[in-house]
């Protein structure tokens, strides 16, 4: 059974990693595994999704022993791709992991620095000004609020972080949109929904993208325009 817990840093000298690498190594040798070699960025690139998704369910289960078998298996993930930025002399899990540390440190000025942050709110707000500030200059700067949600979540996920983003940006308003639903009648409503378009033979899944992308050009623009005509928000009715 999983229980969580909050224990103070325990540094441990192991070779577990080493371990991993060499057989990760190994496996990609010329005496190898053949499906090991034949491997690269893109043919691996859906199988972490799926070990993400693997791992969501121990954690729903609450089941210690699933879920470090998981975070095995997305680790594997982690350090075949470093295998292969090694090959190209890319990348290796040295630089993956100095480069995630070094980012942890100085997005947490108010717990490696000398910055004070009163609530969780000023935290995402420091992180972001934080990110933007590295990103600035290179190609891959975020100009826009609305930046750096990933392309590939699905529909439901990425609609919530738009208006997540949308809202934190002063975008929209904070009224809930539309008529007062209950958690078990919003449920329901959702299931009949996707229930609806699969019955007319379309894909809820591509609808919700679709309205999405046209929802977030809006927000784009209103954006611009917020930048510079140097106005409050405008009230949103969606």
């Amino acid at each position: 059974m999983y229980h969580e817990r909050a224990d103070s840093v325990e540094v441990k000298t192991t070779s577990a990693i080493n371990d991993l690498l060499s057989v990760m190594a190994r496996l990609r040798s010329p005496k190898g595994c053949p499906w090991d070699r034949e491997q690269d960025h893109y043919t691996l690139r859906w199988h972490a999704v799926e070990e993400v998704y693997e791992l969501l369910d121990a954690i729903e289960a609450r089941d210690d022993h699933e879920m470090a078998e998981e975070l095995g298996d997305l680790l594997l993930q982690v350090v075949f791709h470093c295998q292969l930025g090694r090959e190209r002399g890319a990348f290796d899990f040295d630089k993956v992991a100095r480069h995630i540390t070094d980012k942890l440190i100085r997005r947490h000025p108010h717990v490696f620095g000398d910055l004070r942050v009163k609530d969780v709110d000023q935290v995402w707000a420091n992180w972001e000004k934080i990110k933007r500030a590295e990103k600035h200059g290179t190609r891959h700067a975020r100009p826009s609020s609305l930046d750096g949600i990933p392309r590939h979540l699905p529909a439901l996920l990425r609609a919530e972080k738009l208006l997540k983003k949308a809202r934190r940006a002063k975008l929209l308003n904070h009224a809930a949109p539309g008529r007062k639903l209950t958690k078990v009648r919003l449920s329901r409503h959702l299931f009949e929904l996707a229930a609806y378009a699969q019955s007319r033979g379309w894909s809820a899944e591509d609808l919700l993208r679709a309205e999405i992308l046209k929802e977030e050009q809006r927000l784009r623009k209103r954006e611009t325009l917020l930048a510079q005509n140097k106005k409050s928000p405008i009230s949103d009715k969606m």
